[in-house]
Formats: C-alpha cells, structure tokens, sequence
C-alpha cells in the first residue's frame, strides 16, 4: 500500500498542487502487477506509483524512463501527459508521475479494433529523432536482435519453469526458428518507430470524455506506459492481438478469429500509409513470431520469480525487479497464474503457432 501521507505532501510541492492533503488522494482499484494508481480529487489527473521495474532499472532510472515514455507518446494524441514527478525519496521509494486521468472504458474486441489501430499508427507516425536523442529509451536499430536478447534472457528460466515436455517442446521450436532468423534477418533494414511494446487491450482505454467533449469520444488511450521505446511497429500489432494478450485482462477478454486478426492489420496499413506499409509488410508475420516468443518466454520467467522469496533490501538494491506473490494482491496473483498456466500448456502453444505454421495462415489474409 502507498505511502498516502507522503505523497500527498510530495505533491503539494509540485507547482499548482500547494495544500494538497491525503483527504485529497484516492487509491483505484485497478488491476497491475508493476503500479499503483491513485486520483488526485477534482483536479483530472493521477499518480502513478511504480512498485517495480519491470527492465530491472534503478528507481531513479525507471522514474526518468517513465517520464520518457509519457512525454514521447502523448505527443501523438493516444497517451495521458505528464503533468509532474515526484522523486523517490524516503518514504517514496520508487517515486511517482502525475499524469492525465483518463475518463473511459475498457476496449470491447473485435469491434474496437480500429480504435486501436489508429492509436498505434498515429504514435508509429511520430518523428523519429537521431540516435543521440532517443536515450533514455531503448534503441533498437535491429528490432529483431533487439527482442532476442530480451527473450535469450528469459529463456533462461525455461530449465526451472517445470514444463510439460510437449510445451517445451513447443517452446524450443519456436526459438530455433527466431535464432534462425536473426541470423538471418541482421543488417537488413526495416522500419523503426516509437512503439509501445506492451499494447495488450487492457493497457487502453476507450475515452467516453476528454478535450473537446464528443470530439474524443471513441479514441484508444494507451494508459500502461512504461516500455516505449525505439523498434518495429510489428511488434505493437502482434502484441495488441496475439492470444496470450486479448485474453489476458477479464475487462477485454476475446479469442479472436484469425480474419478478425487480419482486418486489423489491414485496416492499420491503410492508416499508415504507402511507404510505411509497404516497408512493413514482409516484417509483419515474423516479428508476430517474435512478439509471441517474447510473451511465452515472459510467462515462463515470471512462474519461476513470483515464487521466489522477496528480498527485503529491494529498495537499496540497484534492481527493482520484483514478480513474488508479496509484491501483489492474491486475487491479481492468482489470476496471472491462471493465465500463464494457460498460455504455457501445450495445447495453447499449438493454437498460437498455427496463425503461421497452418494453411491459410495470417500472411495470406493480410
């Protein structure tokens, strides 16, 4: 539970915020394994208090890549701004952002789809800027050897995550074809933008309020913003999309049909345009690949960490990481087991797999 008490008074020394009392703040009762959320009363905007960092960042560090985040991607209309930072600081350990309170519901699938579509292609849009101007988020110039490394790393768990062998073996399949192809892959170009990289349905909203009352009805906000950086749009679609991420949140469940998955794609290139579409297209099955091989290895990592004691230093140590059942609510808990027990089952691999490996597959329907 935050420190209500503290916050309320490290905001009060935010410029406009002065007499801000701990009456004025309310915890939401929002699902997350990495924040809180608490509204500020009548002012339209929240704090956004990490409980960890999921890239293993100091806290400095993941409050600074944070703010990155929000500023970056709220350039594009799709992304609460960010209105402040609070340090971490004694009783802060992680520190906090306010940002924009977004005033909406969760997005029903498939028929927000397009809605969605039209966030990710009008952040996939923005201006990219030189390499020495992306820091402090990530940069990845080859997107492909980007994600392997992020998945190589999570790999790593597979040994201790108890698999049955044909999920396993699912597994190593498809790690065989992605070490093949970045291989494969490296040093040809293909399009980099700012993406988001978590875009499940769950991290939206769909606002039924905002700027200019109607005119915002209907727009996705993408409010989970804590790992944009600089890759392959690919990866937000495939994400936005893939099994393990429309069934994900209870509030946005659905099992989509694979022509629903194509139509998405679809009705995305046509917002993108020309250029940029026709540069994506041949990138888009296999960073789906990559994009579900990232999700799997993901799943496989957390079912070993979560069970792993807590480390009482976790503030004065220089990583934040933290996936043990104390860092959460049991109901949230229990739910993320469900879901990774579910996506780490044979069965469920096989289904994911066969949007590329069956006839038709995705490829043909795009």
């Amino acid at each position: 539970m935050p420190n209500l008490d503290a916050l309320a008074a490290a905001l009060s020394a935010l410029p406009g915020y002065a007499g801000t009392t701990t009456a004025d703040l309310a915890v939401l009762n929002v699902k997350g394994l990495a924040h809180d959320h608490i509204s500020v009363r009548g002012r339209g905007v929240l704090l956004r208090v990490p409980k960890q960092s999921q890239f293993a960042l100091s806290a400095a560090d993941n409050l600074t890549y944070q703010a990155a985040c929000f500023t970056r991607v709220s350039a594009s209309g799709h992304a609460p701004r960010l209105h402040g930072v609070i340090r971490p600081q004694a009783r802060i350990a992680m520190g906090a952002l306010l940002v924009d309170k977004i005033e909406g519901r969760p997005p029903r699938l498939p028929a927000d789809l397009p809605a969605l579509a039209e966030a990710m292609a009008k952040v996939h849009a923005l201006p990219v800027p030189p390499a020495t101007s992306r820091p402090p988020l990530a940069d990845h110039r080859d997107p492909v050897a980007g994600a392997l490394r992020e998945i190589e790393a999570q790999a790593e768990f597979l040994d201790a995550a108890e698999l049955e062998p044909a999920a396993r073996a699912e597994i190593e399949d498809e790690l065989a074809w992605a070490r093949g192809f970045g291989a494969e892959s490296a040093g040809r170009a293909q399009p980099v933008t700012l993406v988001l990289t978590d875009t499940h349905p769950g991290n939206f909203l769909i606002e039924t309020a905002g700027p200019g009352a109607g005119e915002g009805a209907g727009r996705a906000v993408i409010v989970d913003l804590e790992k944009a950086l600089y890759g392959s749009p690919g990866t937000d679609l495939a994400h936005a999309t893939i099994y393990s991420s429309t069934t994900w949140d209870s509030d946005t469940w659905a099992e989509l049909g694979l022509e629903e998955v194509a139509a998405f794609y679809r009705d995305y290139l046509e917002l993108a345009g020309g250029e940029l579409a026709a540069r994506l297209g041949p990138w888009l099955v296999p960073m789906r690949r990559i994009t579900m091989l990232r999700a799997i290895t993901w799943c496989v990592k957390w079912r070993v960490l979560h069970r792993r004691a807590r480390l009482d230093a976790k503030h004065q140590a220089q990583s934040t990481e933290d996936w043990s059942a104390e860092n959460t609510d049991p109901a949230t808990i229990a739910h993320v087991a469900d879901r990774v027990a579910d996506y780490l089952g044979a069965a469920t691999l096989g289904r994911m797999r066969a949007e590329w490996l069956g006839r038709p597959g995705l490829q043909d329907l795009i």
